[in-house]
This record gives structure tokens, sequence and C-alpha cells, in this order.
């Protein structure tokens, strides 16, 4: 390859979000042609094709892009970084929440989100890492609701974006199971019945907004969020609270910030990391200071 011309990838999920990136390639990729940059589109689909992770490494990339939701994200992060690669992620929100993104203040706006990529600014962000062999960028989850993100039909996501979650959401209420954990963090142990606990990166989770508005994705500390058992009526005042985009300050709210902690509980509970299916309690989880560098806005 001539001096001068850069290669990167682009790791594309084709059905997410509104499905349609796979219909801007051709306008993707002549945007980095014209800079130098000879982009190499990936198609994320599991069982076809090579490997991403064999891609990834025999590439000799000066970075990846990512075009999707969390959970394209969270694919190409664990490639990354259990592959001990040193390049920077670039992100291209196409999903249906992208939380992550909306963390890092990135546009949504094709074009505007390539003019960040091309300018070359890296944020160093910090990563969970969940029974050491699962990575996450933003959100690790478990109790009512998790499942949402990865049992709602990718249809009902493509034409109702975000609001498809809460419509899958709301169909559970009458299901409500509280389940009792046993939490160790570095400061304290909590025993509690809960409905939902988050581990959160960034200030956004499930599509909601600001959950915690001191929220660091540079600080080396996850916050953790606790709702205990409470009525229907408690939990819908709690909903209305954060789509309201007001504060997550309520009795039934615990929320703390640890580098470590690990989860345990009796009952069985499913469990989503970046909105993809995860493994079952029990889990410990730890942070990774600055694991990662992602282009990010001036």
């Amino acid at each position: 390859m001539s001096a001068g011309i850069r290669k990167a990838i682009l790791i594309y999920n084709p059905v997410s979000g509104d499905h349609n990136i796979p219909h801007r390639l051709d306008q993707i990729t002549s945007r980095f042609q014209e800079k130098g940059v000879l982009l190499q589109p990936y198609r994320l689909e599991e069982g076809k094709g090579p490997d991403l992770s064999f891609v990834l490494k025999d590439g000799n990339y000066s970075f990846a892009i990512g075009a999707g939701g969390d959970g394209t994200l969270n694919n190409i992060v664990n490639v990354i970084l259990k592959s001990k690669l040193d390049i920077p992620m670039g992100i291209i929100p196409s999903g249906t929440c992208n939380d992550f993104a909306r963390s890092l203040n990135i546009p949504f706006d094709v074009n505007d989100c390539i003019d960040v990529i091309l300018s070359g600014i890296t944020a160093e962000v910090d990563v969970g890492l969940v029974n050491e062999e699962y990575f996450f960028l933003n959100t690790c989850a478990g109790g009512l609701f998790v499942d949402a993100s990865f049992t709602t039909h990718s249809e009902l996501k493509k034409n109702f974006g975000t609001f498809a979650y809460y419509l899958k959401a709301a169909t559970e209420v009458t299901n409500i199971k509280p389940f009792k954990i046993e939490m160790k963090t570095d400061t304290a142990t909590v025993k509690e019945q809960i409905l939902i606990f988050l581990i959160l990166n960034g200030k956004h989770g499930a599509g909601f907004s600001n959950l915690v508005r001191e929220a660091n994705v540079s600080d080396g500390i996850m916050d953790i969020i606790l709702i205990k058992n409470c009525t229907h009526i408690d939990l819908a005042a709690m909903f209305f609270k954060v789509l309201s985009n007001d504060s997550l300050n309520d009795r039934h709210v615990m929320i703390l910030r640890s580098k470590t902690c690990e989860i345990k509980s009796s009952n069985p509970v499913p469990l989503s990391i970046d909105g993809e299916r995860g493994p079952d309690l029990p889990i410990s989880v730890r942070f990774i200071n600055k694991a990662i560098k992602v282009f990010v806005p001036s």
C-alpha cells in the first residue's frame, strides 16, 4: 500500500435500528477514500464469513468503526481487547438506543460521525469486565425488563425505536417478581429484595437518559443502581421520572459507586450485557480504567 494511504474497517450490523447503514455504504466509503482511508466493510452476521477476530488481527487496520447499537460496539470491543489490539474505535450510532454513543456526545448524523472520526481526536474510556470473560462498554443489568432488548423483534425496534422496549416492558409489569441479591462492593455489602440492578459506565442505559448524571466513562468507577421491591404504582412513578429526564431520586432506589462488585442470588436472574444476553448470576465485575481509545468530538 502506498505511503499516505491508511486502511480501516467498517463493522456494521445490517439489522440495527432502522436498517439504514447497508444503503449508505457507498457514501461512507467515499467520504473516507477522499481523505486517503481505504475502508473495508465487514457485515456482522454470526456464523457467516470469516471470524471478526481473525479479520481484525490479520488486517493491519489503523482503526475500526462500529456502525450499529450498543450490542454491535460490545462485539467489536470484545474482539479488540481479547486480541490485544491497540487500535482506536470510531462510532456511527445506528442502533435502537445507542446509550454509549450518547454518553460520549457522538452525533447521530452519519456525515457528522465521519467528521469526528477523521478529526483524529480520541478519548480513553473505561470498560467493564464480567467474570474475567465478557467486556462491556455501557451496561450490565439484571432483573425485570432487562431481557426486553434481546427479545423485542427487530421489526418492532425498526418501526418504533426505543419506544419498542417500553412497549415490551409494559407487557411484563404484571409479572413483577422481586429477587434477593447479595452484593459486595469495595466499601459495602448489600442484601436486598430488588426488581432491577444496573451497572453503568456512562450516564445512559436501556434508552433512558441521565440515569446517573455525574457518571464518567473515564474515571475507573462503575455506578450501580438498585431498584428495590416496590408496588406497580411506585415503579410507574419512577419510570415517569426517568422518561421526564428527572433525577432518579427515590426512596426505592439505591446508588453505589465502586471499582469492583460481586453479585449473587438464589433466584435465576436474566442478565443483559450491553443489550445482549449474558451469563446467569453469580457474577463478578471489575472496571478497567481507560482500556480503549474512542474517537470523540473535539
